[in-house]
């Protein structure tokens, strides 16, 4: 049994003991906490919270509990029921809210549930306002209101037609040229919420022929949900079997996006981003963001339309912040995700499929020439599961003393350069491991640098251990 608890949220395996998973009493002190920092924040007297979840089986129980709490603190709740992370978020400024909560563990595991804090902008709370969530249920000062005071429900019903239309809108969207296109395109929604979304806006956006693979949203999913090479194969048989355009792989809450060529081929979860911000510079100039983990080829890509790309610690949160510190017109994370400022600051694998679905009608070819065109780079991505104790700071510093001349960053982690090659090592937000990427220009190069790097580290743990 897991239970994480961070400045982001509660995130944690379904059954156990309070404390050391996920369970009924840790999701009330967690909303109850939340419910707190949001009457806070607002000085409202009766604060509106949005509500949605993916399909994942827990995530009824979670939805009562949590709204069940809201109301006990005193909050309204517009309840969306199933609905992806990015229309939660818009539905937040919709609303005029105060704040949302989003049930998901993203790309975890059936057995795992998680709560997404959002603020009155429909996007993820600060690291201030985390640690201030994180303050009030360590002191358990959160508690319920008088029978005068208690919140009300409202169904806030399907918001996902809202959502596309909103994306239909965007001036780099182009449904008439994929209309003409005539495309063919599998989708494998790992049997989540983007098993209704995904087919939806397909069909909005004028797709030939939309070819269901794992869309039933009952929350089973047939794979490991992480749209990761290993997990997909289904999906790439497929694409090569029904002779398709294109295939599409979304995560259970909707904000990770994957493709497959038509040749059954991987265009890689780091050039979702990369393919998606060359379609938007073509149309609009200035500066993109990515966080360290992700390709360089984005920042080579950003100079041939004559912009910088800038980086971030890892994170939806810190990519935001600094996208709006640089003006950035498109952002996002190397693990397929992709945020459009004009449409809302968070990541929206609904908002990447109508990018790059335009980006392919209108340069016309197939998916793999249109993959041929963006630098070679693969990163291995690696991790290593942290032993109870393990001082991940100091491994890190001892790292950083072997590689001191090396071109490296501090601010997520330790991030160094090796040449055109780049290694980083962060400790996970989300699970007890420390990740290991490292870049290169092909695969071995990528696997020989992560595999001396974890090689390192054992070295280095053994040799902290030792003098402890």
């Amino acid at each position: 049994m897991t239970l994480i608890r961070s400045i982001s949220g509660i995130r944690g395996t379904i059954g156990g003991r309070s404390g050391e998973a996920l369970t009924p009493i840790d999701i009330v002190r967690y909303t109850a906490a939340y419910a707190a920092l949001v009457r806070k924040r607002s000085g409202a007297d009766r604060p509106l919270v949005v509500v949605g979840r993916d399909a994942r089986p827990s995530g009824p129980m979670v939805r009562d509990i949590v709204v069940g709490t809201l109301i006990a603190s005193g909050c309204d709740v517009v309840d969306l029921g199933l609905a992806t992370t990015p229309t939660v978020e818009m539905a937040v400024v919709d609303e005029h809210a105060d704040g949302g909560i989003i049930l998901t563990a993203s790309h975890n595991p059936v057995q795992w549930n998680a709560l997404k804090l959002l603020n009155e902008h429909g996007e993820f709370i600060s690291a201030a306002d985390g640690e201030e969530v994180l303050r009030i249920v360590a002191s358990d000062e959160a508690g319920p209101v008088g029978v005068d005071a208690l919140g009300s429900v409202s169904e806030g019903g399907d918001r996902t037609d809202r959502h596309i239309e909103a994306i239909l809108k965007l001036p780099y969207v182009n449904v008439e040229a994929i209309r003409r296109a005539g495309l063919s395109v599998v989708v494998d929604a790992v049997n989540s919420v983007g098993g209704i979304a995904v087919p939806r806006l397909l069909e909005a956006l004028g797709v030939g022929r939309i070819i269901p693979l794992y869309c039933r949203p009952d929350g089973r999913f047939p794979h490991d949900p992480e749209p990761l090479p290993a997990n997909l194969q289904d999906l790439c048989s497929m694409v090569v079997n029904e002779k398709a355009d294109l295939g599409i792989a979304v995560d259970p809450d909707v904000d990770r996006l994957a493709l497959v060529c038509e040749n059954g081929a991987l265009f890689g979860e780091e050039y979702t981003l990369v393919a998606c911000a060359d379609h938007v510079l073509t149309h609009r100039k200035g500066d993109t963001v990515s966080n360290l983990s992700s390709t360089r080829a984005l920042g080579m890509v950003s100079e041939r339309h004559g912009v910088k790309r800038h980086t971030s610690a890892v994170g939806e949160v810190n990519v935001v912040a600094r996208m709006k510190e640089v003006h950035a017109v498109i952002g996002g994370e190397g693990n397929g995700g992709v945020i459009l400022p004009e449409l809302h600051y968070g990541r929206d694998a609904l908002a990447g499929i109508a990018l790059f679905l335009t980006l392919l009608a209108e340069r016309g070819g197939t998916c793999s020439e249109l993959r041929a065109t963006y630098p070679d780079r693969t990163i291995s991505k690696n991790k290593i599961q942290l032993e109870p104790g393990m001082d991940v700071e100091a491994l890190i510093a001892a790292m950083l003393q072997r590689h001191v001349d090396a071109p490296h960053s501090t601010e997520d982690g330790l991030w160094m350069a090796f040449g055109d090659d780049w290694v980083h090592l962060r400790r996970s937000n989300t699970e007890p491991i420390v990740r290991i990427y490292a870049e290169a220009a092909d695969r071995p190069q990528a696997d020989a640098l992560a595999d001396r790097t974890m090689t390192e580290l054992r070295e280095l743990a053994g040799t902290l251990h030792h003098s402890r």
